[in-house]
């Protein structure tokens, strides 16, 4: 191959090696901005007078004599939209049985029940069991999207049956002209501000306070706490395991069949997929040794070391390998024995490898669901203590983010709960991982003196 032609191509390698770099940047900015832009919105957001209240009553966060004066404010203006709802009540009271009282109460249902979700319980209604219904709503845009759907009437135009249905809003005060709550609409659009009094709000909460019904509102400190229990609790039983089935592979096993099996193994288990784990955990912790009745840390913990063990012992051993033969033949050329040379000699050399790969596979036991769906994690929980380990489950930040995501009966209403959860996850195993390079630049400085 001739000069001009090598020149050629090593620069065509190096133009696609740069563009697949940069693919791979602009795919994960794609990915990673939204979430921090979304996830910041769990803590940094306008919260309203009911997101203070609702801060009192269940936490005892806030000022209460600067909270009872703002409640006094905005009840001047609440009283004003519930005398008009009353007025309206009133000339219902005394409409002819028909069907324009009909209609009329049935579009009145939908008005009371978009208030009450902006307001808080109306004057009338029972009290609420539930505490989403306690409350009105916590946060400005929330109240936004509500003001929206008690002005208008979504509807969908069918006459084209070329093309999909389109869809427009009608104005809610056509359906009740010449009535009193006529003048609900405008009076709720040119004074809601005033009787939420949104204010810029930095709620740290969101990560060391408790859920609250099901996460509507409140933090997600005990998914933090239970998705650390769980990577740690893994990290326990998998790295001692990992780090001394390296020493043997390496150091003391033989080129045989025995050997082999066990390689192949190990490589096996690597690829299998984490919801088989998941099964095996069940089947074989749970049910089989009971080492807790039913759901646990300590399963889940069990079952995600087996997960991450193939990964450890081979770090493990690529790291034991990369250690210059030299050094463990000048230790045993001084008299030192084998196990000696290890623990003194070859393990301290190689510790920057093996430290990288833990704490990798913490942050991968850290984000996985799969393994920890039959044997630790719950919906909805409380936060454990240590002593609750071995018999208590746990929620779990990648479990809840699922849960949340795809089952929860509001889950168009809790978003920024979801994408807060994943920036939480992100962001610890990110920090995993950091932590990880930095310990290896701090033991290799000190390795070489």
């Amino acid at each position: 191959m001739d000069l001009g032609t090598r020149k050629i191509l090593d620069r065509s390698f190096t133009a696609v090696g740069v563009t697949s770099i940069l693919l791979m940047a602009i795919a994960l900015l794609v990915v990673i901005v939204p979430i921090f832009s979304k996830g910041a919105g769990a803590i940094f957001f306008k919260g309203t007078i009911e997101h203070r209240k609702l801060q009192y009553n269940e936490f005892r966060k806030g000022n209460p004599d600067v909270l009872q004066q703002q409640i006094t404010e905005t009840d001047s203006y609440r009283n004003k939209a519930f005398s008009i709802i009353e007025a309206f009540e009133a000339e219902m009271e005394g409409m002819e049985p028909g069907e324009k009282k009909k209609e009329y109460t049935s579009q009145y249902t939908s008005v009371r029940k978009i208030l009450a979700h902006l307001l808080g319980p109306l004057p009338g209604d029972m009290e609420p069991i539930l505490l989403r219904y306690q409350y009105g709503a916590t946060r400005w845009e929330k109240a936004e999207e509500a003001l929206h759907d008690l002005m208008f009437v979504t509807k969908w135009d069918y006459s084209d049956p070329t093309k999909m249905a389109t869809q427009y809003f009608v104005p809610r005060a056509d359906e009740f002209a010449g009535t009193a709550l006529a003048d609900l609409f405008p009076y709720m659009e040119n004074n809601l501000e005033k009787m939420l009094l949104p204010e810029q709000t930095f709620y740290w909460g969101f990560i060391t306070e408790r859920s609250l019904d099901a996460h509507i509102f409140g933090g997600i400190w005990a998914e933090i706490q239970g998705t650390f229990f769980l990577a740690v609790g893994a990290m326990l039983f998998a790295f001692p395991l990992g780090v001394i089935a390296a020493i043997y592979f390496t150091e003391y096993a033989k080129d045989n069949f025995f050997t082999s099996i066990l390689r192949s193994a190990n490589s096996t288990l690597a690829g299998v997929p984490s919801i088989v784990f998941g099964l095996f955990g069940l089947a074989f912790f749970i049910n089989t040794m009971k080492v807790s009745e039913s759901k646990s840390v300590l399963a889940g913990s069990l079952t995600l070391a087996i997960m991450i063990l193939p990964t450890i012992i081979r770090a493990a051993e690529e790291a034991i390998l990369a250690v210059p033969k030299t050094y463990k033949e000048a230790s045993l050329g001084l008299g030192s024995t084998k196990w000696r040379t290890i623990v003194t000699v070859i393990l301290p050399a190689a510790l920057p490898g093996i430290i990288t790969g833990g704490i990798i596979s913490l942050g991968r036991a850290a984000g996985e669901t799969a393994p920890i769906i039959f044997t630790a994690a719950v919906s909805v929980g409380a936060t454990i203590g240590l002593g609750d380990v071995f018999n208590s489950p746990t929620p779990a930040l990648s479990w809840n983010i699922y849960n949340l995501a795809s089952e929860h009966e509001a889950a168009n209403e809790i978003r920024h709960v979801q994408y807060g959860m994943v920036l939480a996850l992100i962001s610890i195993v990110l920090l995993l991982n950091l932590s990880a390079i930095l310990l290896r630049a701090r033991i290799s400085q000190k390795l070489k003196g």
